[in-house]
């Protein structure tokens, strides 16, 4: 246990210094091919759950000291092991324990042993009132950014709470039946006969009690089914596509939405987006589902000219990139390095990504914008500005179990997402 604490305060310094979590994760697994299964299960586990309730953690180690700590990484090793003792099943002592001796190995943990295990015991015999006093303030209570916390009152002042706790919670493990393959009725009793407990939401999605490596689904590698949110599960049969037509997936990648459309009908799709390296997770997916794409480009979305074939298209995807707000539970460093000045420059891409893409769309032609965020400047209201200067442009309905306003809130089914489906008269 302790290489696995220290190594999680260690990744958790370097997300709140401004790096990707999936990254540093990345990194440390090519960096260290030693690693078990379980203690590279038991790090993420460690640095996912101290950024999901950072705020929370950070309330009680405050409450529990007498000053700051000057030792940034002793400050994370404590922080980590906060979080053991709130949120795992390991016995208390263990952990104190395991946390006293990594912090001899700390540059400048050393003479500090007995300041860990007095925190740290002090926490547990105290531990209900340091909750208590933790949720007090809004960040403690909630594990986000007052910012945050702020705008979702503000734009959401009846639901915010329940938004806000949504978003904390371990993400679902969700799965897109492939109906080229397999019938969703028989993959369900394929999972049961295989002792897999599974729910399944309607259409082709099937939601897992527990999850799972890939590996252990079957059928996985033969392409039988994918991982997907259920929320981004909505955006295939909301483009309506149909056979031969000509299809365009913008700011694609990894690719989930346009393997979905692939499975739908036999369309002609181009598959757009300005990351070489995830193209490649693109091309893999194609290859595992044995799907064709026509075209697989690595261009700008706001720039048209530089790759566009002046064939315009029937229908469009318009994934724009976002705050990602909707998706922070399966992303819980997204809160934390987000300022509320980057709502300013996605708002800006995307106005830029719709206005171009629209110039290219057949008339008649549908448009689909797609955000995960819960935020309205990137979602209604970016709409409505759009339909205002553009006279050629009509909002269509969704239908179904999609709110009329397009916002999907983070819920046990599926992540937040924000939907907008425009026809060109």
């Amino acid at each position: 246990m302790i290489k696995t604490q220290l190594a999680a305060a260690s990744i958790v310094g370097k997300v709140m210094a401004g790096a990707s979590l999936t990254e540093v994760l990345v990194n440390l697994w090519r960096a260290d091919p030693a690693l078990s299964k379980q203690q590279k299960g038991a790090i993420q586990d460690f640095s996912y759950g101290v950024l999901r309730f950072y705020g929370q953690l950070e309330a009680i180690l405050n409450a529990l000291l007498t000053k700051p700590l000057h030792d940034k990484c002793l400050t994370r090793l404590l922080l980590v092991s906060l979080y053991q003792l709130l949120y795992s099943k390991t016995q208390p002592h263990v952990i104190v324990d395991q946390a006293v001796s990594a912090s001899r190995l700390l540059a400048g943990g050393k003479g500090m042993q007995g300041l860990v295990n007095a925190v740290l015991r002090n926490f547990i015999r105290q531990r209900e009132s340091l909750v208590e006093q933790a949720a007090a303030g809004d960040t403690g209570r909630y594990s986000h950014p007052q910012w945050w916390i702020g705008k979702l009152r503000q734009q959401y002042p009846h639901n915010f709470q329940t938004i806000l706790e949504a978003s904390n919670q371990r993400p679902p493990m969700t799965l897109r039946v492939n109906q080229r393959k397999i019938p969703v009725d028989d993959y369900c009793r394929l999972l049961a006969g295989n002792a897999i407990q599974a729910q399944w939401l309607g259409s082709n999605t099937v939601q897992l009690e527990r999850p799972l490596v890939v590996e252990q689904l079957p059928g996985f590698t033969e392409g039988w089914v994918s991982v997907q949110d259920a929320g981004a599960q909505r955006a295939a049969p909301l483009l309506d596509v149909r056979d031969g037509m000509r299809v365009l997936d913008a700011c694609a990648a990894p690719g989930g939405k346009s393997m979905h459309l692939l499975e739908s009908a036999s369309v002609s799709l181009t598959i757009l987006d300005n990351d070489a390296s995830r193209l490649e997770q693109v091309r893999q997916n194609l290859e595992r589902l044995q799907l064709t794409a026509e075209h697989l480009v690595c261009g700008d979305a706001e720039k048209t000219s530089d790759w566009w074939d002046g064939r315009c298209y029937d229908r469009i995807l318009a994934d724009v990139p976002c705050s990602a707000s909707g998706v922070v539970r399966r992303h819980p460093d997204i809160k934390w390095l987000r300022r509320e000045s980057d709502l300013v420059k996605f708002v800006k891409t995307q106005r830029s990504i719709l206005n171009a893409l629209w110039k290219i769309l057949n008339k008649d032609g549908k448009l689909l914008y797609v955000t995960c965020s819960i935020f309205a400047e990137e979602n209604i209201n970016q709409i409505e500005k759009f339909l205002k200067s553009h006279p050629d442009a009509r909002l269509l309905p969704l239908g179904g179990e999609i709110p009329v306003d397009g916002q999907l809130l983070p819920n046990t089914q599926h992540d937040g997402f924000f939907y907008a489906l425009l026809q060109k008269n």
